[in-house]
């Protein structure tokens, strides 16, 4: 196999010599353009020449003129070193905190809930940020984290999965939607055992939140849920109260948008100590941003505070 040898390459010196020379058609001119030594911008030029093989200037003692050939490759040098520009640009930017885009990942149960102060936290604090936002399932977003498709993800926990670390926010309680005519509509100090009785409607698989639904009615002391009737979001669960179909079971932070939507609900509280969940964020392990995934998880907790939950320092 024969190998060729190697062309030598022209260096981002040599072409910003060139191309200050190209623009102001005058070496002192030139070399104080771009802070250069004449001596020293006249030899980067003639290396220039060298290396490409080619004459680009015609020099006589009064101007300089560019040859057919340096005209042509001036446009080239200028458009490379554009380039370069644009790539330093790029690398500052990705330096700075807080800037480019970020995919953050939100299951359905949190979205439209916690969206709203997310959104004015990154608009008020990192308007450099391009956050972009994906609802989808927990499953689908921890596909979509280990894939590289997800930069950080908004969802209840545990996940207990390998190379996700966690980033607590907060914890809220669950409680109990009902009819108007319910014998629990209304009350506080419900006991957890009362939900071994109750006709509780539930997520779709794949939610989170019928997962935990179920896990609390476990620890009540009741392994068999009947499931007769789903709805795909909590807007049409509530609406399925609503209608006296049964009762169901919501975050605290959901309760205020989705009982607005109706005036024949009740709300029940459960005794201390109520079920609930744990809401944080999520990313790989290790991952480049985490530093700043920390800073954005401590603003969070304090933008949060006003909303019914129990904000949790970064070790809970």
């Amino acid at each position: 196999m024969t190998v060729g040898n190697k062309r030598r390459q022209p260096s981002l010196a040599q072409l910003r010599a060139f191309a200050a020379v190209a623009e102001h058609l005058h070496f002192r001119d030139a070399a104080a353009a771009i802070g250069m030594s004449q001596p020293a911008l006249s030899g980067a030029v003639s290396a220039l020449e060298e290396t490409l093989g080619v004459t680009l200037l015609e020099r006589t003692t009064r101007k300089v003129l560019l040859s057919p050939e340096g005209e042509r490759i001036a446009a080239r040098a200028k458009a490379v070193l554009g380039e370069v520009g644009a790539l330093m640009e790029e690398a500052d930017a990705a330096r700075a905190p807080f800037t480019g885009v970020l995919r953050l990942g939100v299951i359905p149960t949190v979205a439209p809930y916690l969206l709203p102060t997310v959104l004015r936290l990154v608009h008020e604090r990192y308007p450099h940020l391009d956050l972009q936002v994906h609802e989808e399932q927990t499953a689908s977003l921890l596909d979509g984290l280990a894939g590289g498709r997800l930069d950080l993800l908004l969802l209840a926990v545990p996940l207990g999965v390998p190379g996700v670390a966690e980033l607590p926010l907060f914890d809220e309680d669950f409680v109990l939607v009902t009819p108007l005519d319910h014998w629990l509509g209304g009350r506080e100090g419900i006991a957890r055992e009362a939900l071994r009785e109750l006709n509780l409607l539930l997520l779709d698989e794949g939610h989170c939140l019928r997962d935990q639904a179920l896990d609390i009615c476990r620890e009540a002391g009741r392994d068999d849920v009947p499931v007769t009737t789903t709805a795909a979001g909590l807007s049409t669960l509530v609406q399925l109260v609503a209608g006296g179909l049964g009762v169901t079971l919501l975050p605290r932070t959901a309760l205020k948008v989705e009982t607005s939507r109706s005036n024949q609900l009740l709300t029940g509280y459960f005794a201390d100590p109520a079920p609930t969940r744990r809401v944080a964020l999520a990313m790989r392990t290790g991952a480049a941003r985490g530093a700043e995934y920390e800073q954005l998880a401590a603003a969070l907790r304090q933008a949060l505070r006003p909303l019914p939950v129990r904000v949790l320092e970064r070790d809970a």
